[in-house]
């Protein structure tokens, strides 16, 4: 007589054996009728999971996260019955969850048309419709690598045949279609309810571009339709806010194949970019960092003696000269910055000592993976490299925390999120330096008051980390700065300091970077503003307009007094007429229009209109440019407006 417990404490005792879903049927119908899947001491499984002895029990519906993964991962398969359903030729092969959806993999002898698309999502909801159930039934691999062959399902065959021989495979079948899967998966296809097809992509089988190129159908799924249309009004934001569209609109920078993930900056990106360099220089300046900079080339053998080349050689790129010598392009600034503390014998009164540099990295990714400048194989770091004792470790460790919430809060992020990495698979270093350094990185985030999540084996492979993750204007979350505790790597590279007892001692080495990448954090911001940036980084803050050639003059003066006062501002004398140079740097995103006319020069005033067309009047020179000095010293607070 099985006993369950359920969440809040309670236990219900039963006569016999029974299944997740008879569970929620004695609670009562409502949950019952919800019910998706179960949670049995901590194991997500089928509601048809038949209990047997006494277990810990919570009923999984579509209000818990899991519920949700479990919609995603049964509408991958009803994306893959309908497939099939109307190309019977087509192969599947994997459908997994991804963040806010899904996606299948099929090989098909042709490319998938939008028609085919919209014929396959209403197949879908035909099928959903048709509230088929699901089950699920078990095969020894070998007779399941024989059921699918029968059927011509190759790729599934050689996914099984991967599997261990004693293994147990799970076959889960709606309607007239199967699959192999571990589920769990939601009771019937009429829990299916709010559903779209996204887009189709090529991608390798295995990811291995030696493979056949197949066809990966992206989709989404949530608990209702609400939450959809959420979710889509979200997405066609996106598009407007992404960066390559409003880098291109704005004259930003560009991209070409001569170059893959590497940016050509133009003038207005370029001064974007100097923004946040200028900006971080002062912030790290009066924290107490002092700047360098390291080479890009260094020889291979440092890297060998670092770490990188085994943990991380497939991304970096290599050089080899004349002479046969072989050079590593940085992918990280850390050795450089270990090259710098070790010239000349440090004292522990120079500890803590603050290494910080603007360094140009480069790291191989796959041609796929590039993305404007959120994904490049060429970027810039605000990277810095703290050593310390270790009983220094949690005041350095709070002053980064506190220094990277402020900046974050200047660009107008407020909605931060840190995750807790500790120790990966592929690592360097002993068990007992990764205790000791992950108890010390814990032991900081207490200290500064930091409420973190556990992001189990991301740490990098000399440490554990701090991620900060931003959430953006739409929702949309953006891991940028970290911090990382390292016991290893100033070690393996021989630095080290003489403390109080006259004796050497290795310091412990704290990896920080805050915008992470520049190039990326540039396209965070161009996105999370929908490029209007705030005056204090706009590339352009103001543009001077004449209204006829009579103003010409005074427009130049005007603009030549704010440009000497330190503004960036620009001068349109074109012969157009007013509104339409308004309506132009307007979708430009300037800031503020200075408006010209007879009036305006007899008086030695401006008219100042906003770019969100608000008309703010005929001010003087002296009102305008105090006012907008106060609002660049704001880092974003309107005053003009205000």
């Amino acid at each position: 007589m099985p006993v369950v417990t359920l969440p809040d404490g309670s236990r219900r005792e039963f006569a016999a054996p029974l299944t997740v879903a008879e569970v929620a049927a004695a609670i009562g119908p409502g949950l019952a009728k919800a019910a998706l899947a179960g949670r049995v001491d901590g194991r997500l499984v089928d509601t048809s999971f038949r209990l047997s002895t006494d277990v810990n029990l919570a009923i999984v519906t579509d209000r818990d996260p899991a519920g949700l993964e479990v919609i995603r991962h049964s509408t991958a398969h009803l994306l893959a019955h309908a497939v099939k359903s109307l190309f019977p030729t087509a192969q599947v092969t994997i459908g997994p969850v991804i963040e806010d959806g899904f996606y299948y993999d099929f090989a098909f002898e042709r490319p998938f048309t939008p028609e085919d698309i919209a014929a396959i999502e209403a197949r879908m909801r035909e099928l959903a419709q048709a509230d088929h159930p699901v089950a699920r039934r078990a095969l020894a691999r070998d007779e399941a690598v024989q059921l699918f062959r029968s059927i011509g399902e190759k790729y599934k065959a050689e996914i099984i045949e991967g599997i261990p021989a004693a293994d147990e495979i799970g076959i889960y079948g709606q309607g007239d279609w199967f699959d192999l899967c571990r589920g769990p998966h939601v009771p019937s296809t009429g829990k299916l309810k709010a559903f779209k097809l996204t887009k189709v992509a090529g991608a390798y089988w295995r990811g291995d571009s030696r493979n056949e190129m197949l066809q990966r159908i992206y989709g989404t799924a949530w608990a209702d339709e609400k939450a959809l249309k959420e979710y889509l009004h979200r997405i066609e934001e996106a598009e407007k806010r992404d960066h390559r569209r409003i880098g291109r609109e704005l004259d930003l920078f560009h991209f070409q194949e001569e170059a893959p993930g590497a940016v050509f900056w133009h003038p207005k990106g370029w001064s974007l970019f100097q923004q946040l360099i200028s900006y971080m220089r002062d912030r790290q300046r009066d924290a107490g960092y002092f700047e360098v900079n390291t080479p890009e080339i260094m020889d291979r053998s440092l890297w060998v003696q670092s770490g990188h080349i085994e943990k991380f050689g497939e991304n970096m790129f290599m050089t080899q000269t004349p002479d046969e010598r072989v050079y590593a392009i940085k992918p990280m600034n850390c050795p450089g910055h270990v090259q710098v503390f070790n010239q000349g014998l440090k004292s522990y009164r120079e500890l803590p000592l603050r290494l910080c540099e603007f360094g140009k990295v480069h790291r191989y990714e796959p041609s796929g993976a590039l993305h404007g400048l959120m994904r490049v194989r060429a970027f810039t770091q605000d990277d810095a490299h703290i050593f310390c004792t270790e009983d220094q470790i949690t005041a350095e460790s709070v002053a980064v925390t506190q220094l990277i919430l402020g900046i974050y809060r200047d660009f107008g992020f407020d909605d931060i999120r840190i995750k807790f990495s500790d120790r990966p698979a592929k690592r360097v270093g002993s068990d007992g330096i990764w205790d000791r350094a992950e108890a010390a990185l814990q032991e900081a985030s207490r200290a500064a008051g930091l409420e973190t999540t556990h992001n189990p084996g991301e740490g990098a492979f000399y440490g554990p980390k701090l991620e900060f993750v931003l959430r953006d204007a739409i929702g949309r979350d953006w891991q940028c700065g970290t911090l990382q505790v390292d016991f290893n790597l100033p070690g393996r590279l021989g630095a080290s300091f003489v403390a109080e007892d006259s004796q050497r001692h290795t310091p412990v080495m704290l990896h920080r970077a805050m915008f992470g990448s520049l190039e990326r954090f540039c396209g965070i911001l161009l996105e999370h503003h929908a490029g209007r940036l705030p005056l204090w980084l706009a590339p352009v803050q103001l543009v001077v307009l004449n209204i006829t050639d009579r103003q010409a003059g005074y427009a130049r003066s005007v603009a030549e007094t704010l440009q000497n006062q330190g503004f960036r501002a620009e001068l349109d004398l074109r012969n157009e007429k007013v509104g339409f140079k308004i309506r132009e740097h307007t979708l430009q995103r300037v800031p503020y229009l200075l408006v010209v006319g007879d009036r305006e020069a007899e008086n030695n005033t401006v008219a100042v209109r906003t770019r969100n067309g608000k008309d703010l009047g005929s001010l003087s020179l002296d009102v305008l440019s105090s006012g907008l000095a106060s609002e660049v010293a704001s880092r974003g607070r309107v005053v003009m407006e205000g």
